[in-house]
């Protein structure tokens, strides 16, 4: 029997919809290895993208976190000017429990025979140690180690993107950037979060912080001068920028009508429960919302100047550079009174269109 339609859960219909090139299942018994590889666009260049590894409840979770993922790191590549695709990399399971050398070797054979079309690096649930470990089976991977060559830690270089999206928000908000004495809630004290509470207190904001985890709460809130907070109660601050930089879709109808912040800028993927619902509720409260696949890029150019050669100078340049996108983007916004996060998709958009015409060329 043929189908005349494919039913709206299947592989097809999802690939159809956001898009994506090529995407791979990876599976392997004998190292429990279960993956699952997603390609969205290579115009600009090899899809590059973390690999991330958690206990999804389904493998219909695991598919729909790799394709959103996968098609933000498109995006993020186009409007910071990289010569990248986008790509992105699940593995299912514990990685506190069921990540081992083997597996994480056996996934490396799987990333070598794509022959250099996505190149990978850590995400959530993996580290520099398991870039090793696929280093070991494959030159496509980023993220290593400065021992042995690579770039090291990503999330300085990240949280330096933040701290100049939220800089270029406050500039276009507030006519300048300074951030002394503008009260900043943090959501997430991870090495991202941790490293642009820094940042921020070094420029004399007052930073309230969050997190899960009320040990290293405490211990980052004592560091830096920081104030804790509990994360139900982080919503209802009356504070200028609301910086997420911990889990997605924090921004949502509930919290949103809750928040009493003109900005919202932080390092977390996929910030907008819904995109265009959230986004446009955004733009008619008038709450500033920086896109975060665009100002937290600072870890895939820490990662795209690894394959390229360049130096931590120059790392630094290019990471710098988005305080001026995103005044492009927030400009764009205003002129054409679109949300935020789609004058940043048309101009990524513009740009990926604009080098397939040039390739079509030759």
């Amino acid at each position: 029997m043929i189908l005349s339609q494919f039913d709206e859960h299947s592989v097809f219909s999802q690939l159809d919809a956001f898009g994506h090139q090529k995407v791979i299942y990876c599976s392997d018994p004998s190292t429990g290895l279960k993956a699952i590889i997603a390609i969205h666009d290579t115009t600009l260049g090899p899809a590059l993208g973390g690999t991330r590894m958690q206990p999804y409840k389904s493998e219909h979770e695991a598919l729909q976190d790799v394709l959103r993922l996968s098609r933000s790191m498109t995006y993020k590549s186009a409007i910071t000017g990289l010569n990248l695709g986008g790509g992105k990399a699940v593995i299912i399971g514990d990685s506190r429990l069921h990540k081992s050398e083997a597996l994480m070797r056996r996934f490396g054979r799987f990333i070598e025979n794509l022959n250099g079309s996505f190149i990978t690096a850590e995400d959530v649930g993996t580290n520099p140690r398991d870039m090793e470990y696929i280093r070991m089976e494959t030159k496509h991977v980023t993220g290593i180690p400065e021992s042995i060559g690579g770039s090291g830690d990503p999330s300085p270089v990240t949280a330096k993107g933040v701290f100049m999206g939220i800089k270029a928000c406050l500039k276009e908000h507030f006519g300048n950037d300074s951030l002394a004495g503008k009260s900043i809630a943090v959501q997430g004290i991870g090495q991202v979060g941790e490293n642009l509470v820094g940042l921020l207190r070094n420029e004399n904001a007052k930073v309230y912080i969050s997190d899960i985890d009320e040990d290293r709460l405490r211990q980052v809130a004592q560091k830096y001068g920081a104030i804790a907070v509990a994360n139900n109660n982080l919503f209802d601050l009356d504070i200028d920028i609301y910086s997420p930089c911990a889990l997605g879709a924090t921004v949502n109808t509930e919290t949103i009508n809750r928040l009493k912040c003109s900005i919202i800028a932080g390092s977390a993927n996929n910030q907008l429960a819904d995109e265009v619902v959230h986004g446009y509720l955004l733009l008619e409260k008038g709450i500033m919302y920086a896109p975060d696949y665009l100002i937290n890029a600072g870890g895939l150019i820490n990662c795209y100047s690894e394959i390229a050669g360049f130096n931590k100078k120059k790392t630094l340049q290019m990471t710098e550079n988005i305080y001026e996108v995103t005044r492009r983007v927030l400009q764009k916004s205003k002129l054409e009174n679109i949300p935020t996060n789609e004058a940043a998709n048309k101009i990524a958009e513009k740009r990926i269109e604009d080098i397939r015409k040039i390739k079509a060329s030759y």
